[in-house]
């Protein structure tokens, strides 16, 4: 385990564990945005039938039950097991409540995985592809009905098919199995959807093609328990570096969010989106005004800077700081908050890399988000904080201190979420060690702005860590000799950096 991963957003807490849980926590969270706005599974929905969801009459079906219906679509008759497999077809793309479960009962699903096989009827083929993709856009017991039924290597065999509307339709159905989840996904894998996928991502792929090939290639690389295999991410990440620089803001949208997933994993699987070249074109969609394509970009540069110092470098010298004065004062809340959570692993770096977060004078930003932003983005803001204290010079906790970060730190030390107090305790822990030469001004700053109220209030608290720091701040540097009297001849000691004080000490 790399020292990045150890101290990531890890200041005394046991260990690396509780700052993993944090990243898997905030994916989640994003995932569920994302599955609102652009499902996992997709149903193709014509809008004729959105208009229209009663029971048509086509060619002699009118009236029949659905299971009279499944019936009659077992007919050695092309047209009328043609016209049976179209009607429920046209069922299952209803706008609401598609009877999925009433037609699965009925036995409808081997009868469709059977017409796959049927390459001298092309429109039987893509009647009984659509129906499949339906029902596979449901739940996960729906979707797994197909692929228990011998579905998935028919339709991996359907995208070499002569005819692109079975081939375009057969990817929409894969897309819909691989969002099911892990399993599904690297079963697909298993019966060779990869290269057939990404060889379909040409100049001269149809726009409306091309949106699905990138959707299904995002669907690929989700999930991480477990990540899929290495051998698919190598063969989608050059396909995501040409998607990731086209217009359409759709297939940019999707292409980022692939990538954000490959990032969300070990460090190994960082490295591979690293080489691939694709860094740089995610850092200039920072600046997208597109709210759907910034969201992945954000999460995905903010991955990046989750990995090794320089993994991390990588992104900073691809300009990403540039962006992010934009970024942490955008009006929607939630990419406020993924750029301070960004930041948050930036000042859990090396000096330099914290150093660059000073130059850009995005401090001050952060420092209004803690005591300003919504509470998300606050306990985002405290970590950014509380990890430059850990990790920064004494001359850049000086500037911190400077900028106003101490009220806003102890105003949010009466919040029930014990694992933030305990990250902001440690933050002021760390001023006071650093600020030796200094300490009457700052615990000066801590007394008026309410914060001496909360530590001694925090004496009292049940979580045993949160106590004792409280009580040793108090202890060490609020007693009635230490605080009152200041002799200044104490030596400068800053235990974990072993830096010098600023000549002069410090003045905030």
């Amino acid at each position: 385990m790399s020292d990045r991963l150890k101290s990531f957003k890890n200041k005394g807490m046991t260990d690396a564990d509780e700052s993993r849980r944090r990243r898997k926590e905030g994916a989640v969270e994003l995932r569920k945005e994302k599955r609102a706005e652009n499902m996992l599974k997709r149903r193709n929905i014509p809008l004729e039938d959105i208009e229209n969801d009663s029971f048509e009459q086509i060619n002699g079906t009118s009236g029949l039950s659905l299971y009279e219906l499944v019936n009659q679509a077992k007919s050695t008759d092309p047209t009328v097991k043609l016209t049976c497999v179209q009607q429920a077809r046209k069922e299952l793309s209803k706008g609401t409540n598609p009877p999925i479960d009433e037609l699965i009962s009925a036995g409808i699903v081997p009868i469709l995985v059977e017409c796959l096989d049927d390459d001298e009827n092309a429109a039987l083929q893509f009647e009984a592809t659509w129906a499949l993709t339906n029902i596979a856009s449901g739940t996960s017991v729906q979707t797994r009905e197909v692929v228990s039924k011998g579905a998935v290597p028919k339709f991996v065999r359907l995208l070499s098919s002569q005819h692109e509307h079975v081939r375009e339709q057969s990817v929409w159905a894969l897309g819909n199995i691989i969002g099911d989840g892990s399993e599904c996904r690297d079963f697909v894998i298993h019966h060779g959807v990869t290269d057939p996928i990404i060889a379909f991502v040409t100049p001269n792929t149809p726009l409306t093609f091309l949106r699905n090939i990138v959707w299904v290639i995002a669907n690929l690389c989700r999930n991480k328990d477990p990540p899929p295999p290495t051998e698919t991410v190598q063969k989608v990440l050059p396909a995501l570096f040409t998607l990731v620089q086209h217009e359409d803001s759709e297939v940019l949208t999707d292409a980022c969010w692939a990538l954000s997933y490959l990032t969300d994993g070990a460090d190994e699987q960082i490295q591979m989106v690293i080489n691939s070249g694709v860094t740089p074109y995610l850092v200039k969609h920072l600046g997208q005004s597109d709210v759907r394509v910034l969201t992945p970009a954000v999460r995905a540069v903010g991955n990046i800077v989750t990995g090794s110092a320089d993994q991390t470098q990588k992104a900073l010298d691809s300009g990403c700081l540039s962006y992010f004065p934009t970024l942490l004062t955008h009006h929607k809340e939630t990419i406020k908050k993924e750029a301070v959570w960004t930041i948050s692993n930036i000042t859990a770096g090396t000096k330099k890399q914290i150093q660059a977060v000073i130059d850009h004078e995005l401090i001050p930003l952060v420092v209004n988000a803690l005591a300003t932003a919504d509470f998300n983005t606050q306990k985002e803001a405290a970590w950014s904080v509380s990890n430059m204290t850990a990790n920064g010079s004494p001359e850049q906790i000086t500037y911190l201190i400077r900028q106003g970060a101490v009220p806003g730190m102890c105003n949010l030390l009466s919040v029930r979420d014990p694992q933030i107090v305990q990250v902001l305790l440690d933050g002021i822990n760390n001023m006071l060690q650093t600020c030796r030469q200094d300490t009457d001004s700052l615990c000066t700053i801590i007394e008026d702005c309410g914060g001496l109220d909360k530590i001694e209030e925090l004496q009292k608290h049940q979580n045993k860590q949160i106590y004792k720091l409280a009580f040793d701040i108090i202890d060490k540097y609020f007693s009635s000799e230490d605080y009152i009297e200041n002799d200044g001849e104490e030596e400068f000691n800053f235990q974990e950096n072993n830096a010098v004080a600023p000549e002069g000490g410090f003045n905030f």
